[in-house]
């Protein structure tokens, strides 16, 4: 998948405005001296603002302490950037054939689940996908209309059943209609679940199991929304949601309105998922495939 129209790494360096501020502008006030004990424990401070994380924030600095070369202003922000980089590893890609994929979606209430599943829609519609989707999440009813909007939206079907309904026959269901209809890929949402609830949790896993049953040979994509202000708690839920089903990539929303996204290299390094998307704004258009390089550069750059 593309990285999106021309401009994206504009938009991205904009949605990434606050975080960049926080790291930055303190990077660059640090640096008016030569780095010292002072610079490297302010920059540690910095980090764990940013919510990389506490443990990975001095190991990030330990690095630089021991870099020969990281002795000036230009330096240290270059080396900074490869650390970086480094840690991010590779992005996400989803594996989409043969058809027709599914593409499980996860998150807790309030991610931006189901308006991600919109935006991933449009996307692979843009590509020329024959894309569907299934309205898993029916413990609200209110999620099930804000999915058939989004479906009307990106134009993608949307397989539903009754609030209240058993989200593993809406699933089937899905696969059944998925097959019949040669979609191209299948778009489950799925309930909010809160990553305490361990009954939520293996309900999960039953859907994943009746997706695997019904659709045998298509891949599976296990997609995590996480929003990046939660900062240390969306690393807590990822953890669960990876515990129960194993993801395959995570998706990183509403960047564009936190300064805490550091929470990008602590996951990756957390949990060994790589970062496939990254939500930058509000519009159809404003998913796009994540780019380690051109992320760091958005950080980094002033």
């Amino acid at each position: 998948m593309s990285s999106g129209s021309p401009g994206w790494f504009a938009r991205l360096r904009t949605s990434l405005g606050r975080t960049r501020e926080a790291i930055s502008s303190r990077l660059d006030a640090l640096l008016l001296a030569p780095p010292d004990d002072a610079f490297f424990a302010g920059l540690e401070e910095v980090l764990i603002a940013s919510d990389v994380g506490a443990g990975l924030s001095a190991e990030i600095v330990e690095r630089l302490r021991r870099d020969p070369g990281a002795r000036t202003a230009e330096a240290v922000r270059a080396a900074l950037g490869t650390i970086l980089r480094d840690l991010l590893g590779a992005p996400g890609s989803l594996s989409l054939d043969p058809a027709p994929a599914v593409v499980l979606v996860l998150g807790v209430n309030g991610s931006g689940k189901t308006t991600t599943i919109g935006k991933l829609a449009f996307r692979m519609r843009q590509e020329g996908r024959r894309v569907m989707m299934a309205a898993a999440d029916t413990f609200r009813a209110a999620a099930i209309e804000q999915l058939e909007l989004w479906g009307e939206r990106a134009g993608a079907p949307v397989i539903r059943h009754q609030a209240g309904a058993d989200p593993a026959a809406v699933v089937f269901d899905a696969a059944q209609a998925a097959q019949a209809r040669e979609a191209d890929v299948l778009i489950v949402d799925t309930a909010g679940r809160l990553h305490t609830k361990v009954n939520l949790m293996e309900e999960l896993k039953k859907m994943d199991r009746v997706l695997a049953r019904a659709l045998p040979g298509s891949p599976i994509e296990r997609l995590l929304v996480l929003d990046a202000g939660t900062g240390q708690n969306g690393l807590a839920q990822a953890r669960r949601f990876h515990e129960a089903v194993g993801l395959t990539g995570v998706v990183l929303a509403k960047l564009d309105g936190t300064a805490k996204g550091g929470i990008a290299v602590a996951v990756t390094r957390d949990l060994g998922v790589p970062i496939a998307f990254v939500g930058i704004g509000e519009g159809l258009d404003d998913l796009v495939p994540f780019d380690p390089a051109a992320f760091v550069a958005a950080l980094l750059t002033a």
